[in-house]
């Protein structure tokens, strides 16, 4: 959203997920999956099926787990895994790493065609912000799937059908304008 609102010449469309242009408060879950990410760095490991037992401390769920572990980098042959962004780094962001840097909508808009998927369980986009999302993004359709925040993980082909879909009407005409509730 930033990338759209700071340079709009840059893109043809625009897929937020579930995110909102507002300053949000992240869930407690961040904190836990950054200290299995730590615990992850900690013991040096080699394989992602040993990370994989550590993240089952933290998060039940398979898709989320596979979805941290893409922060994982093998090293040279026989290394550890290290972390694209270091745990340390991530935990001091915590506190700002839901923030939105654009504060008002009639300053800047991005007026290319815009498609929110939201988790229908998640409560980073609420119905209430939809028209904070109409003022930054005047092009915009919100598309909900049953899920909660990590929706790309959690329902992949619902998440792969709305992505197609908004691309297809790109090219009949235009994604469709407002706040309609695609489901």
């Amino acid at each position: 959203m930033t990338v759209a609102l700071r340079s709009p010449s840059l893109l043809g469309a625009l897929i937020p997920v579930d995110n909102a242009p507002v300053n949000a408060n992240l869930k407690g879950d961040f904190r836990k999956y950054l200290e299995g990410m730590r615990e992850i760095e900690e013991a040096g490991v080699r394989k992602q099926a040993e990370a994989d037992q550590i993240l089952k401390k933290y998060e039940d769920l398979v898709p989320i787990r596979q979805f941290l572990m893409t922060n994982l980098v093998k090293g040279p042959q026989g290394s550890s895994f290290t972390l694209r962004i270091p745990t340390k780094t991530l935990m001091l962001s915590l506190g700002n790493m839901a923030d939105f840097p654009f504060k008002n909508p009639d300053e800047t808009q991005y007026k290319g065609p815009t498609l929110f998927v939201r988790g229908t369980r998640s409560h980073y986009v609420t119905d209430d912000v939809l028209p904070v999302i109409g003022r930054f993004f005047p092009k915009f359709t919100v598309h909900d799937i049953d899920c909660g925040h990590w929706v790309i993980s959690e329902q992949p082909e619902a998440f792969r059908q709305a992505v197609v879909g908004f691309f297809r009407n790109l090219d009949k005409d235009e994604a469709p304008v407002g706040s309609d509730t695609l489901r």
